[in-house]
């Protein structure tokens, strides 16, 4: 990109630059990397202390990769990706959070990263044609353009139930967990939630506990874990895979190296059971996302795969009671998101262990020395961990005070019914691009280093085709987002997932519009629409 078009911040200026970057996870980094790459100038404002987005946050006990450490990686850089080395399958938080420190380091990024920085309120401004950015720190940005890759799940819900300030013993909520980590041994502690995270949670902490006391309001198809060590043979495997990885794992469904082969209807009920119990047995995701395509869309094979997933956790439980409280029984197997155990449900088989069903009896209160329910049953704890969840992919963004055109809040304006042009970009917001945005599949349905990775490079190519073409704004017209809206929902009409209360669809926040978050058409066919659009010069935006 030639200097000539971009008008650079004066010296001394300080305050002006070409690219403000929200965020320094998976996507913000590579973003600040392609951001530099075309010669622009960029920082990234991180609210943490450390980089790393979701993998610096989520440090509680027992948290890791449920996607298969190979693949989640970049696939921009062969060098990259070989220099780095995964010990295991399925890596832990510790490891992904090296792993992000390691690209930061190998890519030179931390010079332009400002730590323990959050933004909180951008304002567009007609008048220069730039966003007002204020920070945490007080000082005032002005760039061209900001894009927010503030994450989808990091907006925790914290502030859930009344007397939270009144326990006398320690509280966590596991996306906000210390970094000095928390001596639970020996201690009575209280889990709340057993989704992903609290499947996480609890697995790991039976064995430390005094007494682990777990509150169960919706039961989670979960499905376990084969995870091995790598030997030398496997890394050097691997590694060597890393082109076929280019090539497939972009214009995948989900941004994985597997999907469904079979039809349910071609096959016999014999061969049917035949290729879950293989994809069972794989021990990933796979079960999930490659079995059969059906389960997403038919509500009688969904049953009968669900009936197979029940059927091996009553087995795995061997006990009516936990059974009732552990074992989904309401909704179908994949319209909710389904983590990867090691060991939950045995851990409700150890004497220190309780399952407390909270759905019918919901907790009412947190009292100084433990939580009471409505019944007004009290269970003493010394410690309480919220795996309570997250304003998923509106929260983040919509913390932070954004400001478009004639004073548009982002936040009101979601707040009447979320819509995006394709996860990207929001008529009446100029110059502002999203990554993990509503109404793409990174906002949930993908393999996230590699639907993110397709947004970045992307968003990077955008920002240079406007500057090279003498523009200076770039914003989705109402018409090209309304399409999108119009097509996303009608995909989403199609999948059970729509149906079924979960942050899928937003019914964990109170008052939020009800909408499925994420595109679930494909990775590999919004990765061509999109694709189209850059192709056709950007049809269906304004650039002035």
């Amino acid at each position: 990109m030639s200097n000539k078009i971009i008008e650079k911040a004066p010296a001394g200026a300080g305050t002006e630059l070409d690219v403000l970057i929200i965020g320094a996870g998976v996507s913000g980094l590579y973003q600040l990397h392609l951001m530099r790459e075309k010669g622009l100038t960029a920082r990234i404002c991180e609210a943490g202390s450390g980089i790393g987005g979701t993998w610096f946050w989520n440090r509680y006990p027992g948290a890791r990769l449920d996607s298969e450490s190979p693949s989640y990686q970049y696939l921009f850089s062969e060098e990259l990706y070989r220099n780095w080395t995964w010990s295991e399958r399925f890596a832990t938080q510790a490891e992904v959070e090296a792993w992000l420190n390691y690209v930061a380091d190998s890519l030179a990024l931390r010079q332009d990263i400002d730590l323990d920085t959050a933004v909180t309120s951008a304002v567009w401004d007609e008048s220069i044609l730039r966003w007002t950015v204020q920070t945490s720190r007080g000082t005032t940005l002005r760039p061209r353009f900001v894009i927010a890759c503030c994450g989808m799940l990091s907006a925790p819900l914290t502030d859930q139930f009344p007397g939270q300030t009144l326990f006398k013993g320690q509280i966590f909520h596991t996306a906000r967990w210390p970094a000095t980590g928390a001596n639970l041994a020996g201690k009575r502690v209280g889990v709340i939630g057993t989704g992903a995270t609290g499947i996480q949670v609890v697995q790991a902490l039976a064995p430390v506990a005094g007494e682990l006391t777990v509150f169960v309001r919706t039961p989670h198809y979960a499905l376990p874990m084969q995870n091995v060590q790598y030997s030398a043979v496997e890394i050097e495997a691997y590694k060597s895979n890393f082109r076929a990885l280019q090539d497939q794992l972009p214009v995948s469904f989900g941004g994985f190296d597997f999907a469904p082969e079979y039809a349910w209807a071609d096959l016999s009920p014999e061969k049917r059971l035949e290729i879950l119990e293989a994809c069972y047995s794989d021990g990933s995701l796979k079960f999930w996302l490659a079995s059969f395509a059906e389960l997403f869309v038919d509500e009688e094979v969904n049953a009968e795969i669900s009936a197979f997933i029940r059927a091996k956790m009553r087995a795995r439980l061997n006990d009516d009671r936990l059974s009732e409280i552990l074992v989904p029984a309401d909704y179908g197997f994949g319209t909710r998101r389904v983590p990867l155990e090691n060991g939950f449900l045995e851990a409700f088989l150890q004497p220190n262990v309780h399952a407390v069903p909270v759905k019918s009896n919901p907790i009412a209160a947190v009292t100084p020395t433990g939580l009471q329910l409505a019944d007004g049953t009290v269970h003493e704890l010394d410690a309480i961990i919220m795996a309570t969840g997250f304003d998923a992919g509106t929260g983040a963004f919509a913390r932070i005070d954004f400001r478009g055109r004639d004073g548009l809040s982002l936040r009101d304006h979601w707040q009447k019914g979320v819509s995006t042009a394709f996860g990207l970009q929001m008529n009446g917001f100029p110059n502002l691009f999203m990554t993990g945005a509503p109404l793409a599949p990174s906002a949930a349905l993908c393999n996230m280093p590699i639907c993110l990775q397709f947004q970045n490079e992307w968003i990077a190519d955008c920002i240079e085709h406007v500057l090279e073409n003498g523009g200076h704004v770039i914003e989705p017209t109402a018409q090209i987002e309304r399409e999108w809206v119009e097509h996303h929902d009608l995909v989403a009409a199609s999948v059970l997932m729509s149906k079924t209360d979960s942050w899928y669809v937003g019914s964990n926040v109170a008052g939020k519009p009800r909408r499925l978050l994420a595109y679930a058409g494909g990775a590999d066919a919004y990765r061509t629409r999109c694709l189209e659009i850059a192709e056709s010069g950007y049809s269906g935006f304004d650039i002035h």
